[in-house]
């Protein structure tokens, strides 16, 4: 390095130069450090192919869906991509645009990949490669062009899977919005849009006094709902609230699942037109004040039952495993139900499908730790020895900074259900 970095400190008198040169030799080592991963992670992938993905998500502080991309970018570069590979060892690629030539080369056989990974990546007797000052998106160009020109056939295979892939997402917005996302085929994605613009246009012209992108956004929550109005919608909706907040004008936040935190106002305002629509009802729960630990509920049946399986939702509110923020499809025991675990809110945990499936494995084992009154925590042991902890949030309770009594054993925070 042209100047001498340790623990973010630089020379004082370093010169604008001297820090261009040693941001890019930091961006270098990066791009090296991403090649030397990808090794480990293909080795790691051949010795323990079963939870290769659920390791290397516990490795990298990932979710195990985005390290099981890390493992499919790593063996395809070990095997297949070899140029890329090599850029990468020279610090010319970093992580995201090899990841960008795996993808877009996926669909050809390993000769192919091969032949376009060379034309895109191959260094000269110079050093320098094709893609050398290409931005991402003139990169995915050039390597669609090489793909389309070299195997047609797999390019017109790949659309015609890509439907098996359409699908409908949903994440959180500032404000108090949510994006609603659907990833159609081009015809169907065209034809939603054209429908809403028709809309919105006909309403815009009859005099609506709602902006063209507000009348396609209520029409799309109309269609889909067959409700008149689009804040009028038949689906329920768990809203965890302090009752401090709800009755007293608190200012403790609360949680909307399957969107997030939300204001205090925000809270009474959802209440209150729920309310008003005769379409609320309230369900107690209760927490501990010191902690915001939910009181734990048992049963002995095998499955988790309807009701026990809503605590879990709302207690742990995305999947439990350490840096998997999926929605939660499984309800299941952390020690397991043939070794004796009962089937409680204590040995409980929400666990997307993905994470339910990868603790199936041998070598891992999962307990619940702590007492009732604490935060509910999981410790899980990785076949490799390693142990994790995921300890669930805090549910919504009063403001900290206000005492609380000694007759406070348990404060009550609301789940308020609103349907129509």
């Amino acid at each position: 390095m042209v100047i001498q970095i340790e623990l973010g400190q630089v020379r004082d008198d370093a010169t604008s130069t001297e820090l261009v040169d040693a941001i890019r030799d930091l961006e270098d080592l990066k791009s090296r450090t991403c090649a030397a991963q990808a090794r480990l992670t293909a080795r790691l992938a051949a010795v323990r192919p079963d939870d290769a993905a659920g390791l290397v998500g516990y490795a990298r502080r990932e979710s195990p869906a985005r390290a099981g991309q890390h493992v499919g970018l790593a063996t395809a570069l070990t095997t297949e991509l070899p140029h890329t590979l090599a850029a990468m060892d020279s610090g010319a690629v970093p992580e995201w645009r090899a990841t960008l030539i795996t993808r877009e080369t996926a669909c050809l056989c390993a000769d192919d990949r091969a032949d376009v990974d060379e034309q895109v990546a191959a260094a000269d007797q110079d050093g320098v490669r094709a893609l050398d000052g290409w931005g991402d998106r003139r990169l995915v160009a050039e390597v669609r062009a090489l793909v389309a020109e070299v195997d047609p056939v797999a390019v017109v295979d790949r659309r015609s899977r890509a439907e098996a892939d359409r699908q409908v997402s949903l994440r959180p917005a500032p404000d108090t919005m949510a994006r609603l996302s659907a990833l159609l085929p081009a015809a169907q994605g065209v034809a939603v849009w054209a429908t809403l613009a028709r809309i919105a246009d006909q309403a815009r012209a009859a005099g609506d006094p709602r902006s063209r992108g507000q009348v396609m956004a209520d029409a799309l929550v109309e269609r889909i709902t067959g409700q008149a109005r689009a804040d009028a919608v038949p689906i329920v909706v768990n809203l965890v609230v302090s009752d401090e907040t709800l009755l007293t004008g608190g200012s403790a936040p609360a949680w909307v699942e399957d969107y997030g935190p939300v204001t205090a106002d925000t809270a009474r305002d959802l209440a209150a037109r729920a309310i008003a629509d005769a379409t609320a009802a309230l369900r107690r729960l209760y927490a501990a004040p010191s902690s915001g630990a939910l009181v734990a509920m048992d049963s002995v049946a095998r499955a988790f039952p309807k009701g026990l399986a809503l605590f879990l939702d709302l207690r742990d509110r995305t999947c439990r495993t350490p840096w998997c923020d999926a929605p939660i499809r499984h309800h299941d025991h952390a020690v397991a139900h043939a070794e004796g675990g009962p089937t409680s809110a204590v040995n409980g945990q929400g666990l997307c499908e993905r994470c339910n499936h990868a603790k199936e494995v041998a070598g891992w084992a999962a307990r619940p730790l702590g007492p009732p009154g604490d935060l509910h925590t999981v410790e899980t042991r990785l076949p490799t020895g390693h142990t994790v902890t995921s300890t669930a949030p805090r549910a919504p309770t009063p403001t900290r900074h206000r005492p609380v009594l000694r007759s406070e054993l348990y404060y009550t925070p609301l789940v308020i259900e609103y349907a129509a």
